[in-house]
This record gives structure tokens, C-alpha cells and sequence, in this order.
């Protein structure tokens, strides 16, 4: 447990070298066990150490002894039981998925990459307050059969099988969100059909994979 707990202390402090988090926001955590570990609430990057990050329990209990998770446990929580698929979660307040999710606007596919996500377009959650059970049921909703999501008047949120993954998803949810704006300023960009988005979705199925050679 002690290597996942150092391993979260360095990809928070990678989310700050990058750009993605500032300070004190946005969170990270990793499926283990029966549960998850989890960064604490209130410490920033810089004042991290592994004996800080939290292990909850699914029922979100935390045993004796440890400090308090951070305040958005619930949709980490809800999203490992809901999504066998996801293994680790970042949530950000990164600058342009952060602009876009003040506006509740979704990414749509107005670049073919935006299937990277899971689906033809990168969902904007509902607004509730942080930390709130209605919060991460608007992220369950807005998550569906995606990987990754904005949240209103918040951030942004990925999931992945691992952490490497995930934090090159969310690298690239920010630099869509960086392109989206960018391209509404002169203009509606072109959106990309549905059919179009469904033959990217099937290509992606192996997109980056290598196979062995015969």
C-alpha cells in the first residue's frame, strides 16, 4: 500500500509541474482492495507526504488514525463501484475544461480526439455543491459510457485503468477544452457526425496498441 500511496503523492505534484491543479484543489485516487486510496483534504501538492493520503472503504469509512480524505470522496467512491473499468480517478480545476464548465457547455466533437473520452462528445455534470451526494450523481450521469467529464462552475474530472492513463487523458481533455475555446472565438466550429464519431469510437478500440509480430 505504502508504493500507491507514493505513487499518488507524485502524480499530485506531476497535475501541478503541469498546469492541471493549483495548490489545494482538485484530488486524486486509486481502486485497492475493498476500497481506495485517496489525497487528503486541505494539504497542498508541495506539503504531501505518502502517510497523508487516506484508504477508504467503500462505505466510506475511514479506519482510526488516518487523516480526513479529501471532501469530493463520494464520486470517487461512486464512480469505482459503478465502473469496474476505472482504476484510478484525477480531478482537476484545470483553466480551459474550468472556463468551458462555467458555462456548462459540453466539448463536442468538434475534433476527432474528443472520442478519446469515450464518446462523440465530453459531458458538462449538472451543477451541485462540492462534496454533495448530488454531485457525484450528476457525474455518474454525466460519466456514462465516457471516461472522462467537466463539472459545472468547477473542473473536470478522468478516469482511467491506471494512473499514467488517466493523467494523459486529463492532459488531453484540458488541450481539447483549450482548443474549443480557441476555435468558438472565431467562429462554430464544424461538428463532426455521428456516424463519423461511431467509425473514430471503433477505431480507437485499438488506437495506440501494438501488436507482437508474427
Amino acid at each position: 500500500m505504502q508504493h500507491q500511496r507514493q505513487q499518488i503523492v507524485t502524480f499530485t505534484r506531476q497535475l501541478d509541474a503541469l498546469g492541471l491543479n493549483q495548490g489545494r484543489t482538485g484530488n486524486l485516487s486509486l481502486r485497492l482492495d475493498d476500497g481506495f486510496l485517496i489525497t487528503p483534504t486541505g494539504i497542498s501538492s508541495d506539503e504531501l507526504d505518502a502517510d497523508q493520503i487516506v484508504y477508504m472503504r467503500m462505505d466510506g469509512s475511514v479506519p482510526a488514525d488516518q487523516y480526513k480524505p479529501s471532501s469530493e470522496w463520494r464520486f470517487h467512491r461512486d464512480i469505482y463501484a459503478q465502473r469496474q473499468d476505472i482504476a484510478a480517478i484525477i480531478h482537476s480545476h484545470s483553466t480551459y475544461a474550468t472556463v468551458l464548465a462555467c458555462h456548462r457547455k459540453s466539448i463536442p466533437a468538434f475534433h476527432y480526439m474528443v472520442a478519446e473520452a469515450g464518446g462523440n462528445d465530453i459531458r458538462c455534470a449538472d451543477y451541485a455543491t462540492f462534496g454533495s451526494q448530488a454531485l457525484s450523481d450528476n457525474v455518474i450521469k454525466a460519466m456514462r459510457h465516457r471516461k472522462a467529464c467537466l463539472l459545472a462552475n468547477h473542473g473536470m474530472i478522468a478516469g482511467g485503468a491506471d494512473l499514467t492513463v488517466t493523467l494523459r487523458l486529463a492532459r488531453l481533455v484540458e488541450e481539447l477544452a483549450k482548443q474549443y475555446v480557441l476555435a468558438v472565438q472565431i467562429g462554430e466550429p464544424v461538428i463532426l457526425p455521428q456516424q463519423e464519431m461511431a467509425i473514430i469510437l471503433d477505431k480507437f478500440k485499438d488506437y495506440g496498441k501494438q501488436h507482437d509480430a508474427d
